[in-house]
């Protein structure tokens, strides 16, 4: 179930004013233009929501070069996941069995999805897959949309990019259109002397916009729909003929509003629209990946807004401020996040209610007495109010990695336990070594085997990850059958049906680090070196690990600041290099701290992979969850 959406931004004791809603038509100033904080309650603020076309079959059209017009799915076992759009057009869904889709198109080119098999180090397409000893892998679909993520940010230059999801990110263009705005009409630039209220002038009236070649503009007042066109030329058919009214009907579902004088809000669209187009065009120029793409004021209005003409290579779909009252009151509220489910359910009940304009003559004071305050949720979206902010995640560091498996048959042997390792650690292997390939110095602490028997509360066991320059399958798969043998044993009523095995506590090397090897020494012990007055580097030197014993001929020493004992190299250290033999006889000491660490933590809150759990709370301490908390479950 959906964990409830994060509380709104508006402030104070949730008793909305006019102001607090009645924004579509903003006065915009020279101060709005100005700016440089650009907050979400910007007037002139853009957002657009770019998702890409049936992902997972242009994914595999790229890959074997399939022309657009061939029908393709996408199978994973025996359920479609993908649909192309040529192959739509047979009435094939995501819901159809395979048997019957190709009873619907013969020449349907079916593609399963790459999967890991024991013995292979990546993934494949192979021509018999089975669940019972393969795993499905969607790296491919990863790296694609890495792919595209990447030509995105490079193309949109001054854009904050979200990525919402395999297929799909947000852009907000407020900081380029500003530019472009300056740059494009000059005279805005400075504020006119005459001006009578300085920067709180009102800008002047902008200029004609001219949409042709922009996208689809949602009409202020939505075209009749198809219904109304069918009755309407009936009545006309005597006087015209087919193609005459074929032509009637398409021009009256592309109208647009062009007696709308437009606002400067209505220009800084225009400018997204013009970005957005020629970025998504080099995307399928290069990439070969069609894209559909919304612009509107917020990040809500975008998604709905992204899929109005969808799919369409060439142009996307542009929302202006005027236009969102009659779009939103048709919806079906039920469809917008968070308002499904229960909350949604409770709401229709309440109000018997199906769509957003069902709910806007609904009081605040009413909901909230209702609902509870924070409700006002509810009545700011259906107003198309989102101030959700665009937030690069690209930086955020994934500290864990996962790969699992859902057994469809009991593992209930050793032998079958090790098999599932192998093909898990393969996995693990490709991702992490894609990982390094970004961020070289990245290195998971703990490698953590996780399995479970049937709906039972799983169990888990960890080991520190070594570091090793070269990261195998073989490597890992070692370490996972020591965690099997340990975690599960030669248990024959074991009946594992679920196993995963997982990297966690990934991180970088600090910064002025050189190497990964640096990062295992742990940064607990720098950190308290600083905290105790000590200078590491006084004790290890980069290239001279020596301390100053070494001056009188006396073996090399190294205290730790962690326990303040001295280790000095014994007299019966063979003759090497005894830098190199102080560095391994140190890692050895920190490598024992470090598990008693993991120890500790473990003794503390046992690592479950997987589905977090709460702490252990005491129930006396729990509040009941009030208001539209309480249509929202907890895990």
């Amino acid at each position: 179930m959906s964990s409830s959406p994060k509380k709104s931004t508006w402030m104070g004791k949730a008793k909305a004013t006019e102001r607090d809603f009645d924004d579509l038509n903003p006065i915009i100033t020279y101060r709005h233009l100005f700016a440089q904080n650009l907050g979400v309650r910007d007037p002139l603020r853009v957002i657009a929501l770019c998702d890409s076309d049936a992902f997972y079959a242009a994914c595999e059209m790229v890959r074997l070069e399939v022309d657009k017009e061939t029908p393709l799915v996408v199978l994973q076992w025996e359920a479609l996941i993908a649909v192309n759009y040529a192959a739509r057009k047979f009435g094939i869904s995501r819901m159809d069995k395979l048997k019957d889709a190709l009873e619907r198109c013969p020449d349907l080119k079916v593609v399963h999805v790459a999967t890991y098999k024991e013995g292979e180090k990546e993934p494949g397409y192979w021509d018999n897959v089975d669940t019972k000893t393969h795993k499905v892998s969607l790296d491919y679909y990863r790296r694609e949309s890495t792919k595209i993520a990447k030509l995105f940010k490079e193309l949109l230059v001054g854009c904050e990019v979200e990525k919402a999801s395999i297929d799909e990110a947000f852009f907000d263009f407020s900081k380029p259109v500003r530019e472009i705005l300056l740059q494009r009409y000059p005279y805005l630039a400075t504020v006119p002397p005459n001006a009578p209220e300085g920067v709180d002038t009102p800008l002047p009236p902008p200029p004609p916009i001219r949409w042709d070649d922009l996208g689809w503009v949602i009409p202020i007042k939505p075209p009749p729909s198809s219904e109304q066109v069918d009755e309407e030329n009936k009545g006309q058919e005597k006087d015209m003929g087919p193609e005459k009214v074929k032509v009637q009907a398409d021009v009256s579902l592309s109208w647009k509003d062009e007696e709308l004088i437009p606002t400067w809000h209505d220009v800084a669209l225009s400018i997204a629209a013009e970005l957005m187009t020629s970025a998504r065009a080099q995307v399928l120029q290069k990439l070969g990946y069609s894209t559909s793409a919304g612009i509107a004021r917020n990040k809500f209005l975008a998604k709905l807004t992204a899929s109005y003409k969808k799919p369409n290579s060439q142009a996307g779909s542009i929302l202006r401020n005027a236009a969102i009252p009659n779009y939103l009151k048709p919806i079906a509220f039920q469809k917008i996040r968070f308002l499904g489910g229960k909350l949604g359910k409770a709401f229709a009940q309440e109000y018997d209610a199906s769509t957003v304009g069902d709910l806007l003559s609904i009081d605040l004071d009413d909901m909230q007495a209702k609902f509870g305050e924070e409700s006002i949720w509810v009545y700011e979206v259906l107003r198309g109010i989102d101030r959700a902010e665009v937030k690069d995640k690209g930086s955020v560091l994934n500290k864990s990695m996962l790969a699992s498996k859902n057994l469809p048959k009991p593992i209930k042997n050793a032998s079958e336990g090790h098999h599932w390792i192998r093909v898990l650690a393969a996995e693990l292997a490709l991702r992490l070594n894609d990982a390094r390939q970004e961020s070289p110095n990245l290195w998971p602490k703990t490698i953590v085997l996780h399995a479970r028997k049937g709906y039972e509360a799983g169990r888990s066991k960890q080991a520190p990850f070594p570091f090793t320059r070269e990261i195998t399958v073989d490597y890992i798969a070692t370490l996972g059958d020591k965690l099997w043998k340990e975690l599960v044993g030669n248990n024959v009523a074991m009946n594992v049906s679920s196993v995963q095995l997982a990297f966690t506590g990934i991180d970088v090397t600090e910064v002025g680090q050189q190497s990964i090897e640096g990062f295992l020494q742990s940064s607990r012990v720098n950190k308290r070196s600083r905290e105790d007055g000590i200078n590491s580097d006084q004790h290890f030197q980069s290239g001279n690990t020596r301390t100053l014993d070494d001056q009188s001929n006396v073996r090399p020493s190294y205290t730790c600041p962690r326990c303040n004992k001295t280790y000095r190299l014994p007299d019966t250290t063979p003759d090497v290099d005894l830098d190199v033999a102080l560095k391994a006889l140190r890692m050895e000491h920190e490598d024992f701290h470090f598990a008693q660490d993991l120890t500790r933590e473990s003794d503390q809150v046992p690592i479950v992979v997987g589905t977090p759990r709460p702490l252990n709370i005491n129930k006396k301490q729990r509040k009941e969850p009030a208001g539209i908390e309480k249509f929202f479950g907890r895990k």
